[in-house]
């Protein structure tokens, strides 16, 4: 069993047992946290949302929080002598999804 889950702005396909990175949240570590905005679940039969399917929610844990791969911004204006390096790095938290209910 699958589903799809939207958090952050994006959106996961999960399964029972996956590990992802999601936009930071506000949970400790080890703590439970619910999915409620499931736009998809399938198995043998696949329902669809509109925009989302009722009754359904992932079950996660909290594994771990940290910060994910510094990304270079450069800014270059050609004949100006413009430049501008900048770098950031995203806050995430990784999830362990124990539960699909559908």
């Amino acid at each position: 069993m699958y589903a799809i889950i939207a958090t952050g702005g994006k959106q996961y396909k999960v399964s029972e047992g996956d590990v992802i990175k999601v936009e930071k949240l506000d949970a400790e570590v080890g703590a439970k946290i619910t999915f409620d905005h499931v736009l998809l679940v399938g198995g043998d039969t696949v329902k669809v949302g509109t925009p989302n399917v009722d009754g359904a929610k992932v079950e996660a844990s909290v594994v771990s929080e940290g910060k994910d791969k510094k990304v270079i911004v450069y800014k270059y204006k050609r004949k100006t002598g413009y430049h501008k390096k900048n770098g950031h790095r995203q806050l995430f938290t990784q999830v362990k999804i124990d539960n699909i209910v559908g």
